[in-house]
């Protein structure tokens, strides 16, 4: 079976040759509650919103992680709407050169509770579901106070740009 074509990143940052970098994929997620509103974090910490998702761990394939990190970040329970990555970005950011996958998804429960780690806790993430409209807007006047937090809010409003174009993850 060949492996599964994703498409052209978009770039953020810049690759630095005497820069030493740590490869790392993750996965982002564009959920869907039955009502049609997504699922957004905030990181009160530092001030952004970005996508429920995370790092893909060795033993996991993308879907698996998309689910993990959803569960993690929001108690919600996902399926994927397809195995297809609706867009992607590679991210240059101090010693990481990262590559996140965007996936469409539908929340099927969301009974469970949030596992947030110690440094999500200390940075104060919780979710909310909110229109796609409203979670673009939110993103863009929200004013990052790190680093960090800037190459986030690039990365997640290209990513959920790229998810909804012309109503391609609507519910």
């Amino acid at each position: 079976m060949a492996a599964p074509a994703f498409p052209a990143p978009k770039v953020i940052g810049t690759e630095k040759a005497d820069v030493s970098y740590t490869d790392r994929q993750a996965v982002r997620v564009v959920a869907f509650n039955p009502n049609g509103d997504v699922a957004i974090v905030y990181a009160k910490r530092d001030n952004y919103y970005k996508l429920p998702g995370g790092g893909i761990e060795p033993h996991e394939d993308h879907e698996t992680a998309a689910r993990r990190e959803f569960q993690e970040e929001t108690g919600g329970v996902i399926k994927l709407r397809s195995s297809n990555c609706m867009a992607t970005t590679k991210e240059f950011r101090f010693h990481l050169r990262q590559v996140s996958y965007c996936y469409v998804a539908d929340l099927v429960d969301d009974t469970g509770e949030p596992n947030l780690s110690d440094e999500e806790i200390e940075d104060g993430l919780g979710h909310l579901w909110v229109s796609v409209e409203e979670a673009k807007r939110l993103m863009a006047v929200a004013e990052p106070r790190s680093e960090f937090g800037r190459f986030v809010k690039e990365r997640d409003i290209y990513l959920l740009d790229e998810a909804t174009k012309g109503g391609a993850a609507e519910v």
